[in-house]
């Protein structure tokens, strides 16, 4: 066999880059990396992965319903589709970061516009969505593995245990600390860019040689009628659109941004000042975190295209020669060169590497969400611990048994889970419009309030569609699973709200949020606000259920303690702006209250 040269000094030179890429620890940043902050590469790394990497299933998963009866060569009305729906999920989310600044997205957003009751049914399907991202991304780099060696049909009891290996792996790189994982990501997503490009380039070298089609495929069935292909158009727009955790991610993990500009504002700022409207939208954490999701817009709808086209013009899908759709392309691309099948191994244990990595995006939003669902009563108060590098390891952790619990249920088939991980995707997207719509209501005016309405309320009506979309579209293949499992969700999140561990008073509030979460300033006071809500409607279902049993002639002697009303959150968040608000002043006792020592 000939030495590959050509290609090994290409991928050599592809990770020399990757490598000068990846940001590095300095002494002077100890401080904000301990406190678990990232700046504009940890955010695109961290937040951003999970979206970057469902480049290697979402178009495959929106194929898979086409080419079966014959309709790929429709697949672009669902690319447009999907291109549409990153648009308008993705402008919601930007605006949604001026209003929401302190993290907890479409929660946060739910509590304070659509009521308690909404804001946990989303704090528990958000949980339900980062679980299933770990999952989903997971499996989804055991069939890029197992592509490698054209063995995408293996046993399913290969893919449980490859995918649970993965998941573990990732686990243990979270637990390390932002940090690390920061400059790990930021190096494999710069040698995913060059390698792409090069399969890109190397699918064009193919199309102009006169590289042939796959052999065509047997047809499902007889040809489907208008009234179905319509139906198969819907489901795969519904397939495809499955990776759009990173708006909600983003949002929800804002408080772990650095509140500084990104590197290409302040460059901006200096060079291009005419365009301080531009760099204004960009600047602080929040422009951070619109730079994040203003690269999700672009990158799903360029990469779907490419994918659709190229998948088309080789009729090359998920399952073709025991390969995924990506993999077969990668095939094709990688082999115009001498030497290309070095890189095409090189691609493919990357994808495994990113799609595992993945699964970051989900485990920081687990703790984004963990901590605050502890103040409220959502959830036990033992996840609520923080350990030294500013990592809550213990919803990491739970995160990572119900993942593998999961993996195990769905057999290790990544179709299987899709549904449920659509399904959490777009009922917290959907919360997130309607309370964009209230906010817009309540404080905007003129052509503003009349366009943001609008807006908004498009965007509200395309989630419900699509949520409901990703269920009845794979209903044969678990989507009915799906529906049952967020009901149970949902139901089993009120009785352990209240269950008496649901309960937190204003000292144990205090404590969880101060001294276990080591959350200060702006932030704590919202959670706080937040908790006392959760507890206001704990008390009132209680009161609910109380009520209800006595019409059927049972009393139970009951003594329900009030909570403290929590009032608006304009009073108590928003006239409580400093970094130190004085927490007595505020109706909350001092720690020292709540744990018997004085500070």
């Amino acid at each position: 066999m000939n030495i590959p040269i050509i290609a090994i000094l290409i991928l050599a030179g592809a990770c020399l880059v990757a490598w000068r890429a990846a940001p590095r620890e300095s002494s002077e940043d100890e401080f904000v990396h301990g406190a678990g902050q990232v700046g504009m590469l940890g955010a695109l790394a961290l937040f951003g992965v999970d979206y970057f990497t469902s480049y290697f299933y979402a178009a495959g998963e929106m194929m898979s319903a086409l080419h079966p009866h014959g309709l790929q060569r429709y697949a672009f009305i669902a690319v447009a589709g999907i291109a549409t729906a990153n648009l308008v999920f993705g402008g919601l989310y930007i605006y949604a970061l001026g209003v929401f600044r302190d993290g907890g997205g479409a929660y946060s957003a739910s509590l304070r516009y659509l009521g308690a009751g909404a804001g946990l049914i989303v704090a528990v399907v958000l949980i339900q969505d980062y679980v299933m991202t770990i999952v989903v991304s997971s499996l989804s780099g055991v069939d890029q593995l197992l592509s490698i060696f054209q063995q995408v049909g293996i046993a399913w009891y290969y893919h449980v245990a490859l995918g649970a290996g993965l998941c573990i792996a990732t686990w243990y790189l979270t637990i390390r600390g932002r940090a690390e994982s920061v400059s790990v990501v930021v190096g494999m997503l710069t040698l995913f860019v060059i390698l792409t490009a090069g399969m890109f380039i190397g699918l064009v070298v193919a199309a102009q040689r006169g590289v042939p089609p796959a052999p065509a495929e047997a047809l499902v069935g007889a040809a489907p009628s208008l009234t179905q292909a319509l139906f198969h158009l819907l489901t795969a727009s519904m397939k495809g659109m499955v990776a759009l955790t990173g708006l909600e991610a983003m949002s929800n993990g804002i408080q772990f941004v650095v509140d500084k500009d990104a590197p290409i504002v302040t460059w901006g700022r200096k060079h291009l000042p005419q365009l301080h409207g531009v760099w204004n939208l960009y600047s602080g954490a929040a422009g951070i975190g619109r730079l994040v999701q203003t690269s999700f817009i672009i990158y799903g709808s360029v990469t779907s295209t490419l994918l659709t086209y190229f998948a088309i013009r080789f009729n090359v899908f998920d399952g073709t020669n025991g390969m995924t759709l990506v993999g077969n392309l990668a095939s094709i691309g990688f082999t115009q060169l001498d030497g290309g099948w070095l890189l095409y191994w090189a691609y493919q244990l990357l994808a495994v590497a990113l799609l595992a990595g993945a699964s970051l995006t989900a485990f920081q939003d687990l703790q984004a969400v963990g901590w605050r669902n502890v103040a409220a009563g959502n959830v036990p108060e033992f996840i609520a611990f923080r350990n030294a590098a500013g990592t809550f390891t213990h919803p990491v952790t739970g995160g990572l048994v119900l993942a593998l619990l999961v993996t195990l249920a769905v057999r290790g088939k990544t179709s299987m889970a899709v549904p449920f991980y659509g399904v959490g995707v777009f009922l917290p997207i959907t919360a997130m419009a309607l309370s964009i719509r209230a906010h817009s209501a309540k404080t905007a005016t003129g052509l503003a309030r009349r366009g943001l309405l609008i807006g908004s309320t498009t965007a509200a009506i395309l989630g419900m569609t699509v949520f409901f979309g990703q269920i009845i579209g794979k209903w044969d293949e678990g989507g009915w699973h799906a529906a049952i499992a967020i009901v149970v969700v949902i139901v089993l999140a009120n009785l352990l709200l209240v269950a008496p561990a649901g309960y937190r008073d204003a000292a144990r509030i205090r404590t969880i949020i101060r001294d276990k979460s080591r959350v200060e300033g702006h932030v704590g006071s919202l959670v706080t606000w937040q908790a006392m809500r959760m507890q206001e409607y704990r008390y009132q279902v209680l009161l609910a259920v109380s009520s209800a049993f006595a019409v059927l002639g049972v009393f139970r002697p009951m003594q329900l303690e009030k909570p403290q009303a929590a009032g608006s959150f304009d009073a108590w968040v928003l006239e409580n702006l400093a970094d130190a608000p004085d927490v007595p002043a505020m109706g909350l006792p001092e720690a020292g209250a709540a744990t018997g020592k004085k500070h």
